[in-house]
């Protein structure tokens, strides 16, 4: 699973308009087979280069980028944002530890989740997906080219022990991928899903959400010749296949990661004008008080605002008044909550609406 950007609340104050795309949560596995729309697969035998639950995808099976993205931007820079608390991990796979920010810069799943568009998945470290008229299973054509940081091949054997390590590592993977029992190499560069039930069309789409590890780092010993464990928490360094490794980081302080230069999908269509900055560098606070003193003083560059009230009052500062800040309202299309006060209009004082 990537994350894509999701902003809240009613405003969001920001200085840049580059984004980065970081892995997402899609629906629920459960919903019903009978309510779920089709995929993008007009036939079992076809493999589809997308697969969307909301009729099809909306860009064209040659498109060269997404019409969000800009293909010509520029690339350079440092992108500065903040977290909150501190980290002691950089295994974000596991419930043990707290992970530090960021961490799905350095993963490619198999297909990616466009954040333009709802339950949509266009190909990545997979080209295309093809699967049966009873959605009994999946099956992904690998890119030959796909490689890990280190240049090794992502091959059938990454994609399954990736499936295998999930569900071991973490009681939410494993309940995100029940229903699927078996994954098997079908091919040199091919692999195969196997689930427990048939009629479910949102399966192929949450096995197409897969972050793909390095098999033969996990199996591998760290620095100090123990065997790395991918159900525990490390702060060692992690070998994945996405646009950024970790450069620098003081735990539960910073975390700088690097944009690599020889990123294997740099040219792909779905990375066309993404992952623009060189550096991407989260900043620790203990509470959002020292951190908005950080981005009033120039040290942090975006600011997400989530309260009304800071949003009318607190924004009367040097910084904003010269207008090195930029404070935009951004409109939402999708429900994400309310703020606000409810009332419990069942206790007396509160059954007079005029109290």
């Amino acid at each position: 699973m990537r994350f894509k950007p999701h902003f809240t609340g009613a405003a969001a104050l920001l200085l840049l308009s580059q984004f980065v795309f970081t892995p997402s949560s899609a629906n629920a596995q459960d919903s019903a087979a009978s309510e779920a729309p089709q995929t993008a697969a007009a036939s079992s035998e076809e493999c589809v280069p997308a697969v969307s639950l909301l009729g099809k995808p909306k860009m064209p099976a040659d498109f060269k980028s997404f019409d969000w993205a800009n293909p010509d931007a520029p690339k350079g820079g440092t992108l500065r944002q903040w977290s909150m608390g501190g980290y002691d991990s950089f295994n974000n796979f596991t419930i043990q530890g707290s992970e530090a920010a960021g961490l799905g810069l350095l993963y490619d799943s198999l297909f990616f989740s466009s954040p333009d568009e709802p339950s949509t998945e266009y190909g990545l470290i997979a080209e295309c997906l093809s699967h049966p008229d009873d959605f009994s299973s999946v099956t992904f054509k690998l890119r030959p080219e796909a490689h890990f940081q280190d240049g090794k091949p992502i091959r059938p054997e990454d994609v399954i022990f990736s499936l295998d390590a999930l569900k071991a590592a973490n009681p939410q993977y494993a309940l995100y991928y029940k229903n699927v029992v078996k994954a098997e190499k079908t091919g040199e560069h091919e692999v195969k899903f196997s689930f427990d039930m048939k009629g479910n069309r949102e399966l192929p789409l949450i096995v197409s959400q897969l972050t793909i590890l390095p098999e033969h780092y996990w199996k591998g010993t760290d620095a100090s010749g123990k065997q790395r464990d991918i159900t525990k928490s490390s702060l060692d360094v992690p070998l994945g296949s996405g646009p950024y490794k970790i450069k620098s980081f003081e735990a539960s302080r910073n975390i700088v990661y690097g944009r690599d230069p020889d990123y294997w999908a740099k040219d792909l269509p779905v990375s066309k004008g993404l992952w623009n900055f060189d550096e991407i560098r989260y900043e620790y606070f203990r509470d959002r008080v020292p951190a908005f003193e950080a981005f009033k003083s120039g040290l942090i560059d975006t600011w997400t605002e989530t309260s009304a009230s800071s949003w009318a009052t607190q924004y009367d500062f040097d910084a904003r008044k010269k207008g090195l800040v930029k404070q935009e309202m951004l409109p939402e299309g999708r429900v994400s909550g309310m703020q606000g006060f409810a009332f419990n209009l069942r206790r007396d004082k509160f059954k007079d609406p005029r109290v």
